[in-house]
């Protein structure tokens, strides 16, 4: 039975009760969580991705497969995106469908640019040729901005030029939903289209490799010391329902009134902001038996020693702020993970969990 989602202010879920949307990317880490909020919201969620292949996903692990009209397909396929679509019909399109690992990226950065650059144009052509749509978000990220190495953080209109081809291709995402906006959407009938810059995220369920959280897990299981390979790093780290409610918040409100469209940083409060040994401190504490970290900060490809986003514009105009700290992201994170490697029902923990979030 579906559970009704509330909360209050403009995080009020019920908005979503018998919406109907389109996400791409569904079945990865975000786009999983950001699913099983809309089921229990009462929406009606189509889901477009690459079918998972692994058993170990938190797609599988979250049971939502029963939930969601699920169409498996590759948004570099124009044709079976725009069919995808038609048959859809959604009001509302958050296109989540990415390649999304910088180290990744070094290693296959043609792969990335198809992926992250015309994955957006296809998304977006396919919207110009439809007139259902009222609201489309496009989920990018902070490594979009020139990063140089500062210590306050950066703004939505300031320049964006990321360094290495994933954050590079989330520029090039940028521009193009930028120029599509003013040339095909321009008008007030027009559905209201937005990007969302958000800071790294945790979460239960992230089985990606290269992030520390992940690594931190894995190592936990087998008992191992965590190996950390740039402590001195600082990034914004929050949960990943942070920006998901940051998402949310966003799509409902420039649906209601198309003024609120525009670009969007979502990140922590002050406190949020750690180097990653700190963080891997944060998750030694929490997930106890005296567990440990050792520094084997190597020389892997350029990555940026300091980043951190403004989210002042997020705060004043749409109202929205974060609700746990990072002692709270971890401790949820490390309850997630042992529920689900000691033999919990990891889909219940998740749903508690998002509950817990939205509550009113």
């Amino acid at each position: 039975m579906v559970q009704h989602l509330g909360g209050s202010g403009n995080m009020d879920l019920t908005f979503y009760q018998g919406k109907k949307i389109f996400i791409t990317g569904h079945t990865g880490f975000k786009g999983t969580w950001l699913s099983k909020i809309l089921i229990l919201a009462g929406a009606e969620v189509t889901g477009y991705s690459l079918e998972p292949s692994k058993e170990e996903i938190l797609f599988n692990i979250s049971k939502l497969k029963d939930d969601i009209h699920n169409i498996w397909g590759d948004v570099r396929d124009l044709n079976s995106l725009r069919n995808a679509i038609e048959e859809a019909q959604p009001e509302i399109v958050i296109h989540m469908a990415a390649q999304p690992l910088v180290r990744e990226s070094y290693e296959n950065p043609v792969e990335t640019y198809e992926i992250n650059v015309m994955g957006t144009v296809n998304i977006l052509d396919c919207i110009r040729e439809i007139n259902c749509v009222r609201s489309f978000l496009n989920v990018t990220t902070d490594k979009v901005y020139e990063n140089n190495e500062r210590q306050d953080g950066y703004r939505e209109d300031e320049r964006l030029c990321g360094y290495d081809p994933y954050s590079n291709s989330k520029s090039c995402s940028e521009l193009v939903t930028y120029s599509y906006k003013n040339s095909f959407f321009n008008e007030k009938r027009s559905p209201a289209i937005s990007t969302a810059r958000s800071g790294n995220v945790i979460g239960g369920g992230d089985f990606s490799k290269d992030r520390i959280i992940p690594d931190c897990i894995r190592s936990a299981i087998k008992h191992q010391n965590i190996v950390v390979r740039n402590p001195y790093s600082i990034r914004p780290y929050q949960h990943v329902l942070e920006s998901l409610s940051g998402y949310l918040t966003l799509t409902k409100l420039q649906y209601e009134d198309k003024s609120f469209e525009g670009n969007y940083n979502f990140g922590p409060e002050d406190n949020g902001y750690l180097n990653t040994g700190e963080l891997a401190d944060v998750f030694c504490k929490a997930w106890g038996q005296k567990l440990c970290w050792v520094n084997n900060e190597t020389k892997g490809p350029h990555e940026a020693g300091i980043l951190k986003l403004d989210i002042q514009k997020s705060k004043k105009k749409l109202l929205w702020e974060p609700k746990w700290g990072i002692e709270s992201a971890v401790e949820k994170t490390v309850e997630w993970a042992k529920t689900y490697y000691f033999g919990g029902d990891a889909a219940e923990c998740m749903v508690n969990q998002i509950e817990s979030y939205f509550e009113k």
